[in-house]
């Protein structure tokens, strides 16, 4: 039947095809048009698909909390005058240039306060989350939209958070667990959209992917929230760490130095939160080790070795040392869990890989002395 029909449709296009145009030239064109039109509807039901997402997350917002009008400007900004609020703030966090612009606060590149439990206090920039985000444009999207939209929800969750904990607002967050789908496809989406931009960065870093890390980032330290997003979109989250390491490793720019750095700091901070520290950690092992003994390969054979990809191992190895000292500071937590087998094998003949790497690859071996270090010193604990 496939034969026949697949015959049958030769000879219509040969019948049909126009003069002066060959068989093959008009076969090429109609799978064009046919091709355009379903690129059209697949296009039209994301536009559709996203919409009905946004309207999800309203009428989920408003499940946790009645008062909490998106409509209405007015009785938000009623809602705030009752908190007390610092006035002290920066004119331009999000565009940060690397010099100091406020008094008490620290940023780093990507403008993200050093201190995220007291930045949690800080509502000055609450006025513009509650701004209602318009529909969707349906004539036109966006990338920067792909991270704005999940932005303004998971922002709007956290203020409710922070109104409800001072009893401004009555809010029930039972209602997340009745409704998944809308918070792990808004996480989701906010990460698929910060994975496209740390792809291709432009810097300065834009406003709103800046202002996408603050919110993930405060999200995922929230001790009421993050519980609720880490249980539905855990393996999403380390999708994302995964992605993030890659894009360290892969990354063959000339200038890509301060990219790296920026990734990096991602990942330290996505590393703050004790549940997604354990799985970033053992990546971050699994990848340093992977890459010594390739090293160490190399370098019995006398082949020659991947110098950028050399020095692209370094970001990952002072982020992972970085968590681990901050897993051992905190002594509220077992230090001899975290790595698990990664851990197991990041020590077994590290001591022969230092050894033979020390010589013609001193940096490199110092951390991974260091990492080592570190590790034994939380199995001693």
């Amino acid at each position: 039947y496939l034969k026949i029909s697949k015959v049958a449709l030769a000879f219509a296009i040969i019948h049909s095809k126009p003069p002066g145009k060959s068989s093959k030239e008009y076969t090429e064109y109609l799978a064009k048009t046919v091709s355009e039109r379903d690129f059209g509807w697949k296009w039209k039901a994301e536009v559709l698909e996203a919409e009905v997402l946004r309207l999800r997350q309203e009428l989920l917002l408003n499940r946790i909390s009645p008062r909490f009008c998106l409509e209405n400007n007015t009785s938000a900004e009623t809602l705030l005058g009752q908190e007390s609020i610092n006035p002290t703030s920066c004119s331009s966090q999000l565009a940060d240039s690397g010099c100091d612009v406020c008094n008490d606060s620290a940023f780093d590149s990507l403008g993200i306060p050093s201190d995220f439990h007291q930045s949690e206090h800080n509502v000055n920039t609450s006025k513009h989350w509650l701004e209602r985000v318009p529909p969707l444009n349906l004539s036109h999207t966006s990338k920067e939209q792909s991270v704005t939209a999940p932005v303004h929800f998971l922002q709007c969750l956290l203020e409710i958070r922070k109104l409800s904990e001072g009893g401004i607002l009555q809010a029930d967050f039972s209602e997340l667990e009745n409704d998944s789908f809308t918070i792990c496809n808004s996480v989701s989406q906010l990460l698929d959209g910060l994975t496209v931009f740390y792809n291709s960065p432009k810097f300065p870093a834009q406003s709103f992917v800046t202002e996408g890390v603050r919110v993930l980032i405060s999200l995922i330290t929230d001790s009421k929230l993050s519980n609720h997003v880490l249980k539905k979109c855990f393996k999403k989250m380390e999708e994302f760490e995964k992605n993030l390491i890659q894009i360290i490793l892969r990354n063959k720019s000339v200038n890509r130095f301060q990219a790296q750095h920026s990734v990096s700091e991602t990942l330290g901070l996505l590393g703050r939160n004790s549940k997604l520290r354990n799985s970033l950690i053992s990546l971050l092992l699994s990848e340093v080790r992977q890459f010594a003994e390739q090293l160490l390969q190399a370098h019995q054979v006398q082949s020659v070795y991947d110098v950028t990809r050399y020095e692209n191992i370094f970001p990952l190895c002072m982020t992972l040392e970085q968590l681990l000292q901050n897993e051992t500071e905190e002594s509220n937590i077992s230090s001899s869990d975290y790595g698990g087998e990664e851990k197991i094998k990041f020590l077994k003949n590290l001591d022969q890989i230092i050894l033979h790497l020390s010589d013609e690859f001193p940096l490199f071996s110092i951390y991974l002395w260091r990492v080592s270090v570190l590790l034994n010193s939380g199995q001693m604990q």
